[in-house]
């Protein structure tokens, strides 16, 4: 892992939990000054609290307009270096009974969300040239996965998206990145194991089975091994990396 640029200032959409909050956390230790964005205030609050971020703001990442202004907030203390555009949703449905709603809410918060979150900051970051971009993809922005094809579309458009933008700032020392994590310990997946048992019948114990199986290794992702590849995208040797997606999800992809 490289260090980080000196005094840099981070922002992490979807702090409060899960990844998000593994690398708010992960930032904190390396010694950047960490903010932390979601809808929970309370949640926000608790991690500040914990030491795992210096500061905390309460926006919807698919409402564009609260968003500029959350992200306004917080230049005010210190322009943005890093932005780690990690907030996310996921529905699981049949094509067929997924309807025009359910494929519109999966874009916008997690297609749009890191859309409105970089249209925030990159303009400051072009005119300093300087500044590090993470998108917190999934490895279906990289493969399929049945029931949940919302989802990953929107992960997708994320990946094309990363790979597009980082062309267009190359020459401006701004690097766009994506991790894609496999199936991960988190809340967001406990929603995925909750829907394995109503449906199948199945217990706890089997449901992350069935889950975990995607990975070669046999496991679930720890959130502490997505924040160490932010990390080191972040960091000041990985200046030439730009415009992947790294998938972490033990050979998965």
């Amino acid at each position: 892992m490289s260090g980080l640029s000196r005094s840099s200032h981070a922002l992490v959409t979807g702090g409060g939990r899960g990844i998000g909050r593994a690398i708010a956390a992960s930032l904190v230790k390396a010694g950047a000054t960490v903010t932390i964005m979601g809808r929970k205030g309370v949640v926000l609050d608790e991690v500040v609290a914990a030491g795992d971020a210096h500061h905390a703001l309460s926006a919807d990442v698919s409402d564009q307009a609260a968003m500029q202004a959350a992200m306004s907030e917080a230049t005010k203390r210190q322009p943005i270096d890093i932005l780690v555009a990690n907030a996310g949703a996921a529905e699981s449905a049949p094509f067929v009974k997924s309807d025009a709603a359910l494929f519109q809410r999966m874009m916008d918060v997690n297609f749009m969300g890191v859309v409105h979150a970089v249209h925030a900051v990159l303009p400051d970051m072009v005119a300093r040239k300087h500044g590090r971009i993470v998108a917190v993809a999934s490895t279906a922005g990289l493969k399929g996965y049945g029931y949940v094809s919302a989802y990953v579309a929107a992960k997708h458009a994320v990946v094309g998206l990363v790979r597009s933008l980082a062309l267009e700032v190359a020459t401006k020392n701004v690097t766009v990145n994506a991790v894609c994590p496999g199936f991960t310990e988190t809340d967001l997946l406990e929603g995925s194991i909750d829907n394995i048992m109503s449906k199948t019948g199945r217990t706890r114990e089997q449901a992350i089975a069935e889950l975990a199986k995607h990975n070669p290794q046999g496991r679930l992702v720890k959130p502490e091994e997505v924040a160490d590849a932010v990390l080191w995208l972040c960091g000041v040797g990985a200046g030439s990396i730009t415009g992947q997606s790294i998938a972490v999800a033990g050979g998965e992809v």
